[in-house]
C-alpha cells in the first residue's frame, strides 16, 4: 500500500467542508461551555491523555509512561473506548481477551501490564463507575478522552506533534483536527511529541511561540524511543542481527519514524503500510509472508509495531513459523524536565487526595 494513502495531507481545497466541520464541533462544545450538557466528575484522581488531531501524537506510549510511573505507588486503573473494537457496551480485560473485543492498544497494554485493569466503554462514566465497584482503583488514566465532555478529567495531557502543531495544522478534512484550537486551554499541561532528539533550547521556544500555553501551563517536549526489537511470539530462531532484509509491516498513522529507525540496522527495507488501527486479512498475511518466503531461509524478517502485533496474534499459526519481531517505543523527556513532569502527576494525584480527606 502506498504511504500517500495512509497519512493525511494538508489539502486547501477541502477548506470549504471544514468550515461546515467546525460549525458542529462549535456547537458540540458549546453545550457543554454554556452547561446546557452536563458532565460527570468522580472524586479520584482522573488523568487525560488526549489530542486535538487524528491520530499520530504517541497517546499509547503516553499512557505507558504513567502507568510505569504510577504502578508501584497506587492501584490504578486504564479506561478506553476501544477503538475499532469488534464488541459493544462495557467490557473488562481478562485472561482471555483478545485486540477484537477490546481493541488494539488496550490489548498492547494488557499484555504489557496484565495486573492493571482495563475497561473500555464508548460511555467513559459508566467505565470508571464499573472500576470503582468492581476494582476500587486509586488513580484512573483515560486514555484519548480530551474530547469526552461528558467525562470531566481533573488533569488533562494534550499531546501535539512537532512536525504537526494544532496551531498550524487545518481542521478535517483539509487537516487532521478534529477539534477546536482554542480547546487546548482546557488542557493542565502540553506535551510536544516525536521532536528531534538533539531539540535546542531555542527551537523549544519557537515552538511555545506558537502554541502560545496560557498562564501556568506547562509545555513539554518529548522525543520517541525504540527498544530493542522482541520477537512477537517468543520462539524466534534467528538473531534479528543476523537478517539482512526487513519486512516492515504496520497500520499506524505515520511510520516514518519507525522506519527511520530501522535504517540505522542497514538493512534493506521493504514496507507494508496500512491505515491506521487496520483489520489485518488473511489475504494480507498470504500476501506478506509470500514476500518473506521469496528471500532465503534465515536472510529476512517480519517486524511490526506493539500495537500492530496485538492485531496480529490472531494470526499466530502462520507468523509464528516466520521469522516475526515487534519493536516497543516509549516517550523520552528531553531539556532535563522528566523529574518537572513525574512531579507534577504526582502532586496533582496529591491534591486531590487531600481534598478528599478534607470532605
Amino acid at each position: 500500500m502506498s504511504f500517500k494513502n495512509v497519512i493525511k495531507r494538508k489539502n486547501k481545497l477541502l477548506l470549504p467542508i471544514s468550515w461546515l466541520y467546525v460549525a458542529g464541533v462549535r456547537i458540540f462544545n458549546f453545550l457543554y461551555d454554556s452547561g446546557l450538557k452536563g458532565s460527570t466528575r468522580f472524586s479520584l484522581p482522573l488523568i487525560c491523555v488526549g489530542n486535538l488531531s487524528v491520530g499520530g501524537t504517541g497517546k499509547s506510549p503516553m499512557v505507558e509512561y504513567l502507568v510505569r510511573l504510577l504502578k508501584e505507588q497506587y492501584s490504578i486503573a486504564v479506561v478506553s473506548r476501544g477503538y475499532k473494537r469488534k464488541t459493544k457496551g462495557l467490557l473488562m480485560a481478562s485472561a482471555t481477551t483478545t485486540a477484537d473485543d477490546i481493541g488494539d492498544e488496550p490489548m498492547q497494554l494488557h499484555k504489557k501490564f496484565p495486573g492493571v485493569p482495563i475497561a473500555v466503554s464508548a460511555q467513559r462514566a459508566v467505565a470508571v463507575a464499573a472500576l470503582l465497584r468492581q476494582q476500587k482503583p486509586e488513580v484512573i488514566i483515560l486514555d484519548d478522552a480530551f474530547q469526552h465532555r461528558a467525562l470531566q478529567a481533573g488533569f488533562n495531557i494534550l499531546l501535539t506533534e512537532y512536525s504537526n502543531l494544532f496551531a498550524d495544522d487545518y481542521y478535517l478534512p483539509a487537516g487532521q483536527l478534529r477539534d477546536l484550537k482554542s480547546n487546548y486551554k482546557r488542557a493542565q499541561c502540553i506535551i510536544v511529541t516525536k521532536c528531534p532528539p538533539d531539540l535546542t533550547s531555542e527551537q523549544a521556544r519557537a515552538t511555545c511561540n506558537k502554541l502560545q500555553p496560557v498562564s501556568g501551563q506547562p509545555v513539554f517536549f518529548a522525543a520517541l524511543k525504540y527498544g530493542q526489537p522482541q520477537t512477537l511470539f517468543g520462539n524466534t530462531p534467528v538473531l534479528f542481527e543476523s537478517v539482512q532484509h526487513l519486512l516492515l509491516v504496520t497500520g499506524i498513522a505515520n511510520p516514518l519514524p519507525l522506519k527511520r529507525e530501522l535504517q540505522q540496522y542497514q538493512k534493506d527495507i521493504r514496507t507494508f503500510y496500512f491505515e491506521d488501527h487496520y483489520d489485518f486479512e488473511q489475504k494480507d498475511i498470504v500476501a506478506i509472508l509470500e514476500a518473506y518466503h521469496r528471500f532465503p531461509p534465515g536472510t529476512a524478517a517480519i517486524i511490526t509495531t506493539e500495537k500492530d502485533g496485538a492485531r496480529l496474534q490472531k494470526f499466530q499459526p502462520q507468523l509464528e513459523r516466520a521469522n516475526t519481531w515487534c519493536i516497543p517505543v516509549s516517550h523520552s523527556f528531553l531539556l532535563g524536565e522528566t523529574e518537572k513532569f513525574n512531579i507534577l502527576i504526582n502532586d496533582f494525584i496529591r491534591n486531590v487526595d487531600k481534598q478528599k480527606n478534607k470532605t
